[in-house]
């Protein structure tokens, strides 16, 4: 049996949702492992990002986001607006704040001292919604994911740049 763990690291824009085409480097992954038939699990480990499963679509707009990411960045904006200030959302209450501001004492860098970076409830509820992870079949030694489907790990956080990583169980014979 193969069992094989790999990372992927990926950056952020944090100025807008981040969708990082990973389709390719899984496929790399799936032949370089040996896998002909099991199963490929990819998983984030961070709670304002997931892993979706989409038709590829050629066309982009002038910001570089294809236009099924447009469609889906338009309707999440109607269901699920920003949260541009305190205000907006319930979250992050006071012992969530502390908490944070505590952490960052710890960890430099990785969890700024700044209230506003934290100012993500809408990235959370969409993340909740889409999910943190997604299976996909090998059957002999190929992906199962149809000509036209496309694997994206999604960073809805909008509050500041940040590398993310991607995690990747290969499993099977």
């Amino acid at each position: 049996m193969i069992i094989k763990h790999e990372t992927l690291s990926l950056e952020s824009s944090g100025k807008n949702v981040t969708y990082h085409g990973i389709t390719d480097e899984v496929k790399k992954m799936v032949i370089s492992s040996g896998l002909v038939n099991g199963q490929v699990v990819i998983s984030s480990p961070h709670t304002t990002c997931s892993i979706i499963f989409e038709e590829y679509v050629h066309d982009v707009d002038w910001n570089g986001y294809e236009y099924l990411q447009v469609d889906l960045n338009r309707m999440l904006d109607r269901l699920i607006p920003r949260q541009l200030t305190e205000s907006d959302y319930i979250y992050p209450g006071e012992e969530h704040v502390k908490f944070m501001e505590e952490i960052s004492k710890i960890h430099g860098d990785s969890y700024p001292n700044d209230r506003s970076s934290i100012l993500n409830a809408d990235a959370h509820i969409r993340a909740s919604l889409f999910g943190s992870s997604e299976t996909f079949i090998v059957k002999d030694g190929e992906l199962q994911i149809g000509s036209v489907g496309y694997i994206y790990f999604v960073d809805w956080d909008q509050n500041r740049k940040r590398n993310r990583l991607c995690n990747i169980l290969l499993m099977g014979e």
